[in-house]
């Protein structure tokens, strides 16, 4: 019987911070961020008010998928630093009072990782099977239709072996084979690794790509999305979304390995893990991926999907979302964000070239107040927009192959400005930096937000003072009618009620309140912005927002 540590559920309604290293503080001068970097710039994040961070990879890579290919997953890329540097973060991030989550990524592996090297020498060795290998079909073309999200057949031919191999992204990221055992185990162990030396958690890359059909059978077609519906997941010039994917991800062998997962954190006090999900119904698969299990097994603490990272942003479309959340979520948890480093920045796919202020501080509220986790991604807090970077200045192999139609997901990885005057915003003292920085984002360097107006103090605010409100942190969430312009829902626990109101509109707007709530208060501590109220009535300016509670509420 497995011993369980006690957890604190920190992780419950907290704030987590996304740092992508590369982009966040260059230490060494060598113009690519560092652990030390980020060691040094921690300070920001504790007082931003979050309560840990996420780490994109850090670990030995070759780095064509920018540490998403994984050669060694218990080692730090000497780019990034030494073992000692990671141990210096943790240390001072827990002096700070935040946890460290990283990004541990298991459905797939570097071509240069020992064990696909091994695996692709021949049929019969010990690693032959580490791996997902096929035969062509009889005409040589691949086993089946799977697509790479990357673009193409997700199906390499190796002249080694003279069989196919998988591979989901590109193709210098080989499928590992989760059908075999040894692999399960071998993974578990990098787990283990560095929840020994002290991590709080994981972020799981791809956590429902771990299975794949054994039979390896066709995904069915379901024809080209349309373009006034696209899938969030998946630019709209990539085939990708043309398959419904019931074969290659989303298995239901997925399952009992997120659960030995869970059996192997549930040994470390105060750790958990989010999963990302990306599927063709997101929030049905968080709903399975975060429920317990028929005999009460547990799976992933939270998970997030992809359905604030497309375009739609409309009060109608959030209304839609979040009334499938609650009719398919039940008790599972989610972890919501707006932005990350697969995706446009939310400033700009949600508010435009030149987002309204008063919008960026709607979007902040927006995301504090839904019943789940929240993460912020590095410099969502500064309001930075997409930068535009040129083709000769692209790095991210999505983006050189699928250019000009899709840009690729550098124009969100741009470096973090922190001091307006200094080169490169204080990122980096190199000549040049691995990407450029967008000379909009020196305006907003965090240097240049200390005033109460500003976004930065605006973040602080809202963050703390959700911290005081148990009906954000632990309510449930009871949605109010569809409107035009305006989403209302209203959060509660035991017996407090918070009433969250927020006009995705750029006109002004009116909301009806119902009797209970009429003579509510505004709860002006939140950052509240451009709403009155009206005995009966809620008037709205162009994107303002409100907290309220009830006249005679506490």
């Amino acid at each position: 019987m497995i011993q369980k540590a006690p957890n604190n559920g920190w992780w419950r309604g907290g704030v987590i911070y996304q740092i992508y290293p590369r982009s966040f503080q260059d230490s060494n001068g060598d113009g690519i961020g560092d652990l030390p970097g980020i060691t040094e710039r921690l300070g920001h994040v504790a007082e931003l008010g979050a309560d840990g961070i996420w780490l994109s990879p850090f670990f030995k890579s070759p780095m064509k998928d920018f540490g998403y290919d994984v050669s060694d997953y218990c080692d730090v890329d000497p780019m990034f630093g030494t073992i000692a540097d990671f141990k210096a973060l943790l240390q001072r991030a827990h002096d700070l009072g935040l946890k460290v989550m990283i990004d541990q990524v298991l459905s797939h592996a570097s071509d240069q990782h020992p064990w696909f090297v091994e695996s692709r020498a021949s049929r019969d060795n010990p690693k032959a099977d580490w791996f997902v290998w096929a035969d062509a079909r009889a005409d040589g073309t691949p086993p089946n239709n799977w697509l790479s999200i990357f673009g193409g057949s997700a199906w390499q031919w190796d002249t080694r072996r003279c069989q196919y191999y998988l591979h989901n992204f590109l193709s210098s990221q080989p499928d590992l084979n989760f059908h075999h055992p040894e692999v399960q185990a071998a993974l578990l162990q990098t787990v283990k690794f560095w929840l020994d030396m002290g991590v709080d958690g994981y972020r799981l890359d791809t956590a429902n790509f771990y299975f794949h059909d054994a039979l390896l059978r066709d995904n069915p077609g379901k024809g080209a999305p349309s373009r006034d519906n696209p899938d969030p997941a998946v630019n709209p010039f990539n085939p990708y979304a043309w398959q419904a994917h019931v074969y290659d991800k989303s298995r239901p062998e997925n399952l009992p390995f997120l659960e030995t997962l869970r059996d192997l954190l549930d040994q470390y006090p105060d750790t958990t893990m989010v999963g990302e999900i990306g599927d063709d119904d997101g929030l049905a698969r968080v709903a399975e991926y975060t429920r317990s299990g028929p005999q009460g097994q547990r799976r992933l603490h939270m998970a997030y999907c992809f359905d604030f990272l497309g375009e739609a942003h409309s009060a109608p479309f959030l209304h839609g979302v979040l009334q499938r959340f609650n009719q398919v979520v039940g008790d599972g948890w989610p972890c919501w964000a707006l932005s990350n480093h697969d995706c446009v920045r939310s400033a700009t796919r949600w508010g435009g070239e030149q987002a309204d202020p008063r919008f960026l501080r709607l979007a902040a509220a927006f995301q504090m107040g839904l019943r789940g986790t929240v993460c912020l991604y590095q410099g969502e807090e500064l309001g930075l927009p997409e930068s535009q970077v040129a083709f000769e200045d692209l790095q991210d192999p999505y983006g050189i192959t699928m250019w000009p139609e899709f840009k690729g997901r550098d124009g969100c990885r741009t470096p973090m400005p922190w001091q307006a005057a200094a080169p490169h915003a204080g990122f980096s003292s190199a000549p040049t930096t691995w990407l450029p920085l967008d000379a909009r984002h020196t305006a907003l360097a965090v240097d240049q937000q200390g005033g109460p107006e500003s976004l930065l103090s605006y973040f602080k605010q809202i963050i703390a003072w959700r911290k005081q409100q148990p009906a954000l942190i632990h309510g449930g969430m009871q949605l109010w009618a569809v409107h035009d312009h305006i989403l209302a829902f209203e959060r509660e626990h035991k017996g407090q009620r918070v009433l969250c109101v927020y006009n995705f509109s750029a006109e002004a707007a009116e909301l009806q309140l119902p009797a209970q709530w009429v003579q509510a208060r505004t709860l002006t501590e939140s950052g509240t912005h451009g709403v009155q109220v009206q005995a009966q009535c809620l008037r709205f300016e162009p994107w303002g927002c409100a907290f309220l509670r009830p006249a005679n509420g506490h």
